[in-house]
């Protein structure tokens, strides 16, 4: 066990756990209506203590076991067991990895929440987020970082594919979730309203930023330079993608917004995720940069041409910039075309699938959506029974 690493994956989860709670919900909450706030923030929350339970139970050990194969991690490590604090993963306390990994498989569900907030049924996102984690989001971890068949020695050969913080794993699983969730879902009665709190979503995209230090950073399972050049990337990526968002804002619009340049700030960490481990500062830059004009494009074409009510832009910002991410390692030559392509056309084609009839087996269950009363009246009051302000709008 190496100390320093030990210490710096510490403070690591409770930065990645810092980017969920409370991070991600203001940053949702911000967004959506009054009426509606809380349901959000109740997602959230509630997908973190059940991702918590079922990682821990069977979602690490289906990850990173040792008893399976090339696609499936097996069971020998359900519910932790055989691993104590003297257990090693690397440098590291086993123990902490499987910490360090529970607040990726947290987060990773509650992006789809950005999807189908406002109208959803609340046993519907809870069902859905256990059986999407364990059998869609599990398994690719597994393929891409516990030793899968699409890692290094897999299909690919000797070089597999590059995904240091989760492009593939993580934003491209979530935002083909969570396109497929909103076109199952259809249309908000009235989605024009603009964000209830644009203060609040600011707020919340600067804690995500913050706490993608440890996302990126952290997956370098190390304290040392690499660990030092992945946080500095993040940000030069993030700073650079805020301004572009911006810029082409102003540019298109006649206006640059606060929640535009937030987006954009949310845009160029995804997109760096997957290669912050890879690249330098000036690639980091142009990734960055790009990213905040194409994740807006595809913001506009999703919602005005495919008239798809992604209702937070999770697919246009998450899964396009994660997508975005991964090609650009190859562009930069850090990985290979066919192994950067291939994975990306291979866990998107298996997510699809799985989300599918994972949705219909969960609604066959329990609804999808809320009665249009439910959904006039807002989330807040008629299905938690709270309501955030005194005077909802």
């Amino acid at each position: 066990m190496n100390g320093a690493d030990t210490a710096w994956i510490m403070v690591a989860t409770a930065l990645v756990l810092f980017m969920t709670l409370p991070g991600l919900a203001l940053f949702y909450g911000g967004l959506v209506r009054a009426r509606n706030v809380l349901s959000v923030f109740m997602h959230c929350y509630a997908i973190a203590c059940l991702m918590s339970i079922l990682w821990f139970a069977f979602g690490y050990s289906i990850a990173f076991g040792g008893s399976g194969n090339a696609y499936w991690g097996g069971l020998d490590k359900a519910f932790l067991n055989g691993i104590t604090v003297d257990t090693l993963a690397g440098t590291l306390p086993e123990i902490l990895f499987f910490a360090f990994q529970m607040t990726f498989a947290i987060i990773t569900p509650a992006l789809i929440v950005g999807a189908y907030v406002e109208r959803i049924g609340f046993g519907f996102v809870l069902l859905f987020s256990s059986l999407w984690m364990l059998l869609c989001y599990a398994p690719v971890v597994h393929w891409v970082w516990g030793g899968g068949f699409l890692s290094d020695g897999g299909i690919f050969g000797d070089m597999g594919v590059r995904d240091f913080a989760g492009g593939i794993v993580v934003h491209e699983t979530a935002g083909l979730a969570a396109l497929i969730l909103a076109i199952f879902l259809g249309a908000r009665r009235d989605p024009s309203k603009p964000p209830h709190n644009p203060g609040m979503v600011m707020i919340g995209a600067a804690m995500l930023w913050v706490g993608w230090f440890g996302f990126n950073g952290g997956s370098q399972l190390a304290a040392d330079g690499g660990a030092a050049m992945a946080i500095t990337v993040t940000h030069l990526s993030a700073a650079a993608a805020s301004l572009t968002w911006a810029l082409w804002e102003r540019i298109k619009f006649g206006r640059a917004s606060l929640v535009g340049l937030v987006t954009g700030t949310i845009a160029g960490l995804a997109s760096i995720t997957p290669a912050s481990g890879f690249v330098g500062p000036v690639e980091a830059l142009a990734i960055g940069a790009i990213a905040g004009i194409l994740c807006q494009e595809c913001v506009i074409f999703i919602r005005n041409k495919a008239k798809i009510d992604d209702t937070l832009d999770v697919f246009a910002v998450h899964g396009v910039g994660g997508i975005f991410g991964t090609i650009m390692i190859a562009v930069f030559g850090a990985g290979s075309w066919a192994a950067q392509l291939g994975s990306l056309a291979i866990v998107g084609l298996f997510t699809t699938v799985v989300t599918v009839v994972l949705i219909y087996i969960c609604k066959a269950i329990t609804p999808l959506r809320v009665d249009h009363e439910t959904e006039v009246n807002g989330l807040d009051l008629a299905v938690h029974g709270e309501r955030a302000y005194e005077f909802n709008s």
